[in-house]
Order: C-alpha cells, then structure tokens, then sequence
C-alpha cells in the first residue's frame, strides 16, 4: 500500500476525487491511501460468497443487495473499500446516482486477508466499522485457513473463528450453510 501525495480531502472531496488513473483509494484522516489491486485468489473468494449469499437473499425473499467494492464512511473524513457489502435496498437507492459510498452502516461486511491488508482488515477496519456500528463482519483469512465473524455487541466486536469444515454461524444469515473450507477451496484453481 502506498499513499499518495495528496492530504487534507474532506469526505465530500474524496466522493469526486478522480485521478484519472483509474486506480482505488480509500479515505484515511484526509489521506488517500493507494489500495492494491486483488489477487486472482481474492477475486474467486469474494465471487464465491457474492453468489452464495444472493442465493440466500433471494431464497429468502429479503429486500437486500449485495456489492463489490463500495465504499462505507467510517468517520468525518474517513472511507473504506469494502470486499463485500450487503445493504437494503433503501440504502442502495439512496446512492443511486451518486458515488457508492454507504454513510449508514451496511449489515454485513466481509474484507479477504491478503499479505498487505493484515493490519487493516484484522485492525483499523474492525475497529471503525464497530465504531459505524456495522453489526456484522467477516475476516476470510487464506492465509491462516480460517474465517473470522465478529458481531458487535454493546459496542464492540465479539469474535468467533471458524476453520475447516466447521459450519459459519451468522446473525445475518442465520440458515447459511457453508464452512471455510468450501470459501477458501473457491479461491483455488486446481
């Protein structure tokens, strides 16, 4: 990760910001920080859980979406890029023709691990999504072959770790029926 020269950008600057190289930054303290574009592994993980969780929200009939890489405001002059968003659809429709950066917080993020986002994801992005109170987030970890679910309680995240063929238990979705080792073999290319 590398950050870029320009500081001091308001929230709303950052929502126009356009560099023209077509590169992705988030938004930290009025810095852009240059994000690195995802593995073939990550891409696979994240297309894996996008589909897995539309079938849940249609089998459901819930009034829900999901994207990749939207932002989420966690602070006065702070964005993050998600992996994996899922919103209302009342929150969809409020950024239809503006930047996809959600003010309120989405109900579920999932962030994949990769060599250089470590301290983010496990870190700075746990702690200000607790902070924007995103009731549920999801670490899916290649690296140590496990799946983090943290669900804020009072405040704060409560932690669970799922590895193997261990069945992922979430508020969100609750009838989910996938293990780590179904998320993380969807990465692989063998």
């Amino acid at each position: 990760m590398v950050t870029t020269p320009v500081t001091n950008l308001t929230f709303e600057e950052y929502l126009t910001y356009d560099d023209g190289t077509g590169f992705h930054y988030e938004l930290v303290d009025g810095r852009l920080e240059l994000m690195n574009p995802p593995t073939i592994q990550h891409f696979l993980i994240v297309a894996f859980l996008d589909t897995a969780l539309i079938a849940e929200i249609h089998r459901l009939s819930l009034p829900w979406l999901t994207f990749r890489e939207t932002g989420v405001r966690t602070g006065k002059n702070k964005s993050r890029l998600t992996d994996l968003s899922v919103v209302t659809q009342e929150q969809a429709k409020e950024l239809l023709n503006v930047s996809a950066v959600f003010e309120t917080p989405p109900l579920l993020i999932v962030e994949v691990v990769s060599p250089d986002s470590i301290k983010r994801d496990y870190r700075h992005k746990r702690s200000e999504y607790a902070a924007v109170e995103v009731p549920e987030y999801w670490i899916i970890d290649p690296l140590e072959a496990k799946i983090s679910v943290f669900l804020l309680e009072e405040g704060f995240y409560e932690e669970t770790v799922f590895t193997a063929d261990q069945k992922i238990v979430s508020r969100t979705f609750p009838e989910l029926a996938i293990a780590p080792e179904q998320v993380l073999a969807a990465g692989k290319l063998d």
